[in-house]
């Protein structure tokens, strides 16, 4: 499959591809006789799990790291394991974070109700 083809169906720009395979994210990917990319099922399973991992919030230079620990073999499982693990860790704080500015955000609303409400019956009452 051609990059404009993989592009489109994976819904991932084909810089974003040519950066990956750069930087070591998806194993090398075979060119035909003109040197143009030619991605296999194999290479499309690899985008699939780095845009996964991209979608969790993952950084880059972690991801890098987890995916040099996968090609290694089995015997980094415990390492790749204790990345996800920080990486659920941070996902929770941020998550809290936002929790806190979104009750924030709402209490601000509650009170523009209440004062734009305030404003409305002073206006009402000028109107009698």
């Amino acid at each position: 499959m051609k990059i404009a083809e993989v592009s489109k169906k994976l819904d991932i720009s084909a810089d974003t591809l040519r950066y990956y395979e750069r930087i070591g994210l998806i194993p090398k990917v075979n060119r035909d006789k003109s040197g143009n990319r030619d991605y296999t099922e194999l290479n499309c399973k690899w985008i699939k799990f780095i845009k996964c991992m991209r979608n969790s919030g993952m950084p880059i230079e972690i991801l890098i790291e987890y995916v040099s620990l996968l090609q290694e073999g089995e015997h980094t499982a415990e390492v790749r394991k204790q990345l996800l693990l920080e990486q659920r860790e941070e996902l929770i704080q941020k998550i809290d974070e936002l929790q806190q500015m979104l009750g924030y955000l709402n209490g601000k609303i509650e009170k523009y109700d209440s004062l734009l409400m305030e404003k409305e019956k002073e206006l009402r009452e000028e109107v009698k």
